[in-house]
């Protein structure tokens, strides 16, 4: 039988410690560390890299990992495994949704992840990280770059066996141009991308004017851009956001109206941010089984890899497709809210800020940045040259210091007695003992010779920099700008202030057709108002957009637009949303992207509007090539599209118009600052298929970069830049001149030189023609002031804050009537 065994007595000297601790205490001190360690460690941004602490070790990992952009890409999991078992033990799943988020276009508007493999979609998840590869984008690089030249500081691991960076270097403002969501304990984040070209330009602007206020920054930024496109419906509640940090805005997606043989159809083609199709057409199905949507016959989802969005909703016979439009953006995700609430770590603390704060903040950084980097470097060139100047002495000398080391004992000695004959620092004796033969050449002395001269400029530039804080500042912009010009992209969102008139019930068949004009801004916007009485009005734009183009039509009747591949699509102007008719209001808002009405071909732009009224002389032509066409007033054909000139191969039109009866001037522009004017009776109309005649003549490698008509009261507006850079990223130096200055040349010459290149700069990178005061607008649509005017005619131009996108004359003029109002200087 076994025995049950006893336990021993406890010895004589135990003592029990048993502790009495009040439950809610225990709880408070317990979720206070538990709350800490969420909001500093997992779920809020640092507002210097604009990253959260796993994001950042990702980076930093692969960074040590070698996987730039130029070597090839490696298993997802591999990376998940090194950042696990380094930095970030807080499970692989965290990291590998981080790490997707990273490399989704549609998530991020500048990505830092390669991804190659299925990385989701906004309606699904990605495949597992075993099946994923991944390295860094180039823009990552920018996040890391100089990380080992002592920019940043470093902390231990979890373990205290590696450093990791607190935050990274960081050349890209992170935080504004991509956006963060978080929620963290007790509070919450979420910010929303930002443009890259307009953030750095507002950083720019901001570190020459550190007292700019708000509202001079939001004309460098007007406003978000989301990387899925669509509209921003509404911009108080931005404003607000950048004013004090919290604002909410609306989010529309861009849809047209298409006929499909005998049926109409709305076709979405940009989604809100973080709204996915099935999620749409599953909340279409429902409101149509419950029979409060009407009018749909069908929804087909038809993205590809052509058409990244494509959702065809088909109308029902009888019903109109405006009306429908304007429930599902009512009833579906196809309109939704987005709250910014920019919440982030300043100096380990929890802050709500707003645009300005934030963007001190990353400056901040930034100088920082440089001046560690600069310092770091210093040093490092400093040292170097002291073991130069050392090796100049050996090489002077070089019999003697061998006959030293031949004769010395041991290198101890050796080193002893080249510090005393030669007066040398120990470091420096070091080296030379430590030198190979090879290098006591005299050529070795000639490359020694002139290291020493670049180590000594080297260390005189980067001392200025350290001890001249305006070329610190210099420095932090200038390389903002490479940044720019190298990671930027166009604005993919479109702003506005409101959404026009909406349409809550049919459309009336019977409207009447009262006179009015059709607007088309430099943004791409379309509209109509509501009587002929608002000749002066600002048309669709917002308090900075400009009017390129306006005709007169009627309510009921059709307008043409021109294309640059040389075609005129017809447009319905009651399909236009309407504007109210306040001609005393020069800021009125709405008008539709001209993507809704027309469907452009890839790679094609609108270039204006052209009424079908009867005494039309016909259009004027200018192509990219310098080929100039007059098309008869025939062109107008009862066709809902057609060609007026038929180009070459590698050609497009750059500038088409109506012609009336004070366009009797045409004139081109190129790009090599050659400008020429002849009269349009020199030029024979031709038919839609004629192919049009040499107006300019081009020297090699040149192109038009504008054509139109002007009269003598016009003014000459051109901006010179690199053509290296990136278009649109480039602000460029502009120069305004009287038209009058250049005297004009027959139709086939080369022209005269109307603006002369800076340093460094080798086109034109914009050129407009028309009548004073000249009104230009960035991509944004927000206003760019232009320099006074020049009488030189071929001086050069005035640095801009900001690249020009477009240039117009008043609207009144464009349509030929008196301005209501005194016209405001551009």
């Amino acid at each position: 039988m076994a025995r049950r065994s006893t336990p021993a007595p406890p010895p004589e000297d135990f003592e029990e410690h048993i502790l009495d601790i009040d439950v809610r205490d225990e709880m408070r001190s317990s979720f206070l560390e538990y709350a800490y360690s969420v909001i500093y460690s997992r779920a809020l941004p640092d507002a210097r890299d604009g990253l959260k602490p796993v994001q950042r070790r990702i980076l930093y990992t692969m960074n040590d990992m070698g996987l730039r952009p130029d070597r090839g890409h490696v298993k997802s999991a591999r990376v998940v495994g090194e950042v696990m078992g380094r930095l970030h033990p807080h499970g692989d799943s965290a990291i590998y949704d981080a790490m997707v988020r990273m490399a989704q276009p549609w998530s991020m508007r500048v990505p830092f992840i390669d991804g190659h493999g299925n990385f989701g979609s906004p309606d699904n998840g990605p495949a597992a990280m075993r099946y994923t590869e991944a390295r860094m984008s180039p823009a990552a690089l920018a996040m890391t770059a100089s990380i080992d030249e002592d920019t940043v500081d470093f902390k231990p691991n979890y373990d205290s066996r590696e450093m990791e960076p607190t935050v990274l270097p960081s050349a890209l403002p992170n935080l504004v141009v991509n956006g963060t969501t978080g929620i963290a304990v007790g509070m919450a984040t979420n910010m929303a991308p930002h443009n890259l070209v307009e953030t750095v330009q507002a950083l720019r602007h901001l570190i020459t004017h550190p007292k700019a206020s708000v509202d001079d920054l939001m004309r460098f930024i007007p406003g978000p851009d989301l990387p899925t496109g669509g509209k921003i419906i509404g911009l108080d509640g931005i404003r607000d956001a950048y004013l004090s940090g919290r604002g909410s805005f609306r989010m529309r997606a861009t849809a047209r109206i298409e006929t499909q043989g005998r049926k109409k159809a709305i076709v979405v083609t940009e989604m809100p941010y973080n709204v996915g199709i099935e999620k749409v057409v599953e909340r279409m199905k429902s409101l149509v089984q419950a029979k409060k949507l009407q009018g749909i016959s069908d929804v087909k989802d038809l993205s590809d890899m052509a058409n990244p969005t494509r959702l065809v909703i088909e109308v029902k016979n009888g019903f109109h497709p405006e009306a429908i439009l304007e429930q599902l953006y009512k009833q579906t995700p196809l309109e939704e809210s987005f709250s910014i609430n920019a919440v982030c770590l300043v100096e380990g603390q929890p802050r709500t800020l707003g645009l300005k704060e934030l963007l001190e903040v990353f400056l901040g950084h930034r100088f920082d940045v440089v001046r560690r980097r600069s310092a770091f470097r210093r040093k490092k060139a400093a040292d170097r040259l002291h073991l130069v100047e050392g090796l100049l002495i050996a090489i002077l000398d070089i019999d003697e210091v061998i006959q030293v080391i031949r004769t010395s004992d041991n290198a101890a000695a050796a080193k002893e007695r080249l510090i005393d004959i030669f007066e040398l620092s120990e470091l420096q004796a070091e080296y030379i003992l430590d030198m190979a033969l090879r290098r006591l050449t005299k050529f070795s002395r000639l490359e020694l010779e002139k290291e020493q001269e670049d180590l000594k400029r080297t260390i005189e530039e980067l001392d200025a920099i350290l001890n001249d804080e305006k070329l610190l500042r210099k420095v932090v912009s200038d390389e903002l700008g490479e940044v720019a010009k190298t990671f930027g992209t166009p604005r993919r969102t479109v702003l506005l202030e409101s959404a026009g008139v909406a349409v809550t019930s049919a459309v009336p068949l019977e409207v009447a057709d009262d006179p009015c004009f059709v607007y088309l801004s430099s943004s791409g916007l379309l509209a109509r108002t509501t009587t002929a009485d608002a000749p002066g009005a600002g048309g669709p734009r917002g308090k900075h957009d400009v009017i390129t183009s306006a005709v007169r039509a009627t309510a009921r009747g059709e307008v043409g637009v021109l294309t640059s591949r040389g075609r005129v699509l017809k447009l319905g102007v009651l399909d236009l949303p309407t504007l109210p008719s306040t001609a005393n209001d020069p800021h009125l808002t709405g008008g539709a992207p001209v993507s809704e009405f027309v469907s452009l071909e890839a790679g094609e732009r609108v270039l204006g509007l052209t009424s079908f009224a009867e005494g039309s002389l016909g259009l004027a032509v200018g192509t990219r090539q310098g080929i100039v066409k007059r098309v008869n007033p025939e062109y107008l054909a009862a066709k809902d599209e057609w060609d007026y000139i038929s180009l070459k191969d590698g050609d497009e039109v750059v500038g088409a118009l109506e012609m009336t009866d004070r366009a009797e001037t045409l004139c081109f522009i190129t790009t090599d600052a050659q400008l020429l004017h002849f009269t349009a009776e020199s030029v024979r109309p031709q038919g839609r298929a004629g192919g049009g005649i040499a107006g300019i003549r081009l020297s090699d490698g040149a192109h038009v970069a504008w054509f139109g008509a002007v009269s003598d009261d016009a003014v000459v507006v051109t901006a010179s830049g690199s053509s290296t850079a990136l278009p649109g990223t480039e602000a460029g130096s502009a120069k305004v001149t009287p038209f009058t200055e250049y005297p004009p040349k027959g139709r086939g010459t080369g022209g005269v030189r109307c603006h002369r290149m800076l340093k460094g700069e080798d086109t034109l990178v914009f050129a407009w023609a028309g009548e004073p005061p000249a009104r230009a607008a960035a991509a944004s649509g927000a206003a760019v002031d232009l320099p006074e005017i020049d009488p030189r005619r071929d001086g050069s131009g005035v640095p801009l804050a900001q690249p020009i996108a477009a240039c117009a004359a008043p609207v009144a003029l464009q349509l030929g009537t008196p301005a209501p109002t005194p016209p405001v200087a551009g």
